[in-house]
């Protein structure tokens, strides 16, 4: 477990605005990220998909290198090279041997600055893309997911799939991507983020170096908040062994007051240990469900609670009535001290573990500077963990879990 004692991060900001942020490590395995405020709810109506297009083609070529020389440069002195996009985010990320910084960061300026996007790669990828949404839609507990954000943002962009759709992605070209990261990959809107065995001053340099002099248009990206939610209640008829099902209901932005102590409740409710209240009550008490489990994702206007299972056709409703009655519990009872002590330790060890894993905390060090121009220690989260009380869980549960406010997803086969 990581020494907590010490705030361990550097960071200085680029004249141009990308912001940096460095861990020193001792091992000779770096790791670097750059992460870009823009994702799925940036695109316009005719670009469904274009974000998650882009990422794949990031890779394709530049006005320097060949697609063979990108995918060589860090693959091939032993390195791993990497990225993704949500609704809020790109990042492009790496893992390395420490000597080969300037290769790093020499690479990644050139592939968000100066990628060409050739068309004759564009259209082999759009194969890949196209096989990566069949495979997605033969996987129904993953596009239940997908749907239900359809369902519930109905009509906003965080409704619509990252993926994008076969026509969508069949529409795209190099002009299309061009423009879009013409329009939306600002270097006020990137943060480059580091854990490594190398000087900061000597780091800072080396970012002067190769992104220093690149200049963007920094007119802020302007999201639509979404508003006027109404819960819904949907059937879709998919050709499964199983019935899939999601309720949920919105629930708080990243910046909300509330944030932590929901994720507390959504971790202790049916969050990814086997000892979850949905998981102990629910599937080993009635084995009803093989899977069911909640999740809670926060975005900077809102977030989104849900709970999902699988279970045959003849238990749904029944599965159904023992989640509304298992999350009733915490709006009508006071969860006890001893049960939140448990809780809360719970979430510490796994916040601890989680950053034990250098890939995922150099991700989470640019996705923090991005969302809140900070980075809370361990410390500092342990600390609002632990100070998070009875009645604060009450408080959250009650404004989420409220029946009148689901919205319903069903997978039924026919």
């Amino acid at each position: 477990m990581k020494q907590i004692t010490e705030f361990p991060y550097k960071r200085h900001t680029l004249k141009n605005g990308i912001r940096l942020v460095h861990r020193s490590t001792l091992s000779e395995v770096s790791h670097c990220a750059i992460t870009i405020n823009v994702g799925q709810r940036d695109e316009k109506d005719d670009e469904n998909g274009i974000a998650h297009f882009i990422e794949h083609c990031i890779f394709k070529g530049t006005k320097k290198r060949k697609f063979f020389h990108i995918l060589n440069s860090i693959d091939g002195v032993g390195g791993e090279l990497n990225a993704f996009t949500t609704k809020e985010e790109t990042c492009i990320y790496a893992t390395f041997l420490n000597r080969y910084y300037p290769k790093v960061l020499d690479l990644f300026s050139d592939i968000v600055f100066n990628s060409c996007f050739p068309q004759k790669e564009l259209d082999k990828e759009k194969l890949v893309v196209l096989d990566e949404i069949n495979s997605y839609e033969d996987t129904p507990s993953e596009l239940i997911y997908d749907d239900f954000d359809n369902l519930v943002f109905d009509n906003h962009p965080l409704g619509k799939y990252i993926l994008g759709s076969k026509k969508s992605v069949e529409s795209f070209n190099s002009d299309k991507l061009k423009d879009f990261v013409k329009r939306n990959y600002k270097t006020s809107s990137m943060v480059i983020s580091t854990i490594g065995s190398i000087d900061f001053s000597k780091w800072v340099l080396l970012c002067e170096k190769f992104f220093g002099d690149i200049i963007t248009d920094n007119t802020p990206i302007r999201r639509r908040n979404f508003k006027g939610y109404s819960p819904k209640d949907k059937i879709i008829k998919r050709d499964t062994s199983q019935v899939h099902l999601i309720l949920g209901n919105i629930a708080f932005g990243y910046k909300s007051k509330y944030r932590i102590p929901f994720s507390l409740l959504n971790n202790i409710v049916g969050g990814g240990a086997m000892n979850s209240r949905l998981n102990m009550h629910i599937r080993e008490k009635y084995g009803f469900t093989y899977c069911l489990e909640s999740s809670y994702t926060s975005y900077f206007d809102t977030g989104l609670f849900t709970v999902y299972a699988a279970t045959d056709k003849e238990k749904i409703d029944k599965t159904l009535k023992l989640i509304e009655d298992e999350l009733d519990v915490f709006c009508n009872k006071t969860i006890s001290p001893s049960a939140l002590k448990k809780a809360k330790e719970q979430l510490i060890g796994q916040l601890f573990i989680q950053y034990e894993n250098n890939q995922n905390e150099v991700i989470s060090m640019g996705k923090s500077i991005l969302n809140y121009d900070r980075i809370d220690s361990l410390k500092t989260t342990q600390k609002v963990i632990e100070q998070i009380s009875e009645k604060d869980i009450k408080e959250v549960a009650q404004k989420v879990f409220q029946k009148d406010m689901y919205s319903y997803l069903r997978y039924i086969n026919n």
